[in-house]
């Protein structure tokens, strides 16, 4: 995936290509669910539609060498961080051409080659591991910087406090992204946390904090840029609070009982990220149809690709094991 060079405001060539980035997460995900539903991929799924924007934004502001942890809801971050659909639909088939080799899956699928260190099946498991990575680089006089993903949920674990201390109390150069999705599986953000601004979550540490709209690809970026550029000038970490919307159930099959069609609806029709993004833009249906249908045939190819692929051998299950 490209890098955006410019340090200021965005081109529209740039948000454009931000949008096809944007659109070819979601027609990944939503061809992941089809496949899923049809009994062709195995185990537990979680998609990000509605959250595109947090990925992407992101990603694109990192530089050469960082490195993030993702969460359980992987597949927006994979795909942004640089990894090719063909590699990341051939890992959800459990093929030796996956970027993982088959041996992640969808909840620990990784690919270190471009700084991807995995997904994680634990709620906040990349919080410390982001740690321990910032603080190599800074012992070895590196300019990079670790980012960590992570929802509202995971605010409420231990190894999120003990994460943010120690990366404060050692000026480690790491970024702490909350994609605050007002959800912690099925428990409303009001029934998990004490109060509504989890960004003072930082203030306990002395942690700068950064927050922004997550359904605006442009801001996410801008915001990001500036998280970065702190960490990686030795100021210590920031938090990065990112307002976002989970246009789909927990995980793929959820009936969505604890939530109310009306805000299911409302959701859907005023807080897609790729429609905020699509207007801004002022993009027409037939420029939007052309964009679509190129996505779409990535996504289709990478569907071939996979089913196409190596299955491992059974006597591959004992390798990489450690005890």
């Amino acid at each position: 995936m490209a890098k955006v060079e410019q340090k200021g405001a965005l081109s529209t060539e740039e948000l454009r290509d931000f949008l096809r980035e944007m659109l070819l997460i979601r027609r990944f995900e939503e061809k992941v669910e089809e496949r899923f539903r049809a009994g062709e991929l195995p185990g537990f799924l979680h998609v990000a539609i509605g959250q595109e924007a947090v990925a992407v934004g992101v990603c694109r502001a990192l530089e050469d060498g960082d490195v993030i942890a993702s969460t359980h809801r992987a597949h927006g971050h994979t795909l942004a961080k640089g990894t090719m659909p063909n590699e990341l639909m051939a890992e959800l088939y459990g093929k030796l051409e996956g970027c993982s080799h088959g041996y992640g899956g969808s909840m620990h699928l990784y690919d270190v080659e471009r700084g991807n260190m995995g997904a994680n099946a634990v709620v906040g498991g990349g919080l410390p591991q982001i740690t321990g990575m910032a603080l190599a680089f800074q012992l070895r006089g590196e300019p990079r910087v670790a980012v960590a993903f992570f929802g509202d949920g995971a605010t409420n674990i231990g190894t999120f406090h003990e994460a943010l201390n120690l990366a404060q109390l050692w000026k480690v150069p790491a970024v702490f992204v909350l994609e605050d999705n007002k959800w912690a599986e099925s428990t409303p953000e009001s029934q998990h946390s004490p109060i509504r601004d989890l960004s003072k979550r930082a203030e306990a540490f002395g942690m700068t904090a950064i927050k922004v709209d997550g359904q605006d690809v442009e801001e996410v970026y801008k915001a990001a840029k500036k998280a970065l550029d702190h960490a990686r000038s030795g100021k210590g970490p920031v938090f990065l609070h990112a307002g976002t919307y989970r246009l789909v159930g927990h995980y793929i099959g959820d009936p969505q009982v604890y939530r109310s069609k009306e805000e299911q609806q409302d959701v859907r029709q005023h807080h897609d990220p790729l429609t905020f993004l699509r207007q801004k833009l002022e993009i027409t249906d037939e420029e939007f149809e052309e964009m679509d249908a190129d996505v779409q045939e990535v996504v289709d190819a990478s569907v071939e690709f996979a089913k196409n692929g190596t299955d491992p051998r059974p006597e591959d299950a004992l390798k990489n094991v450690y005890a």
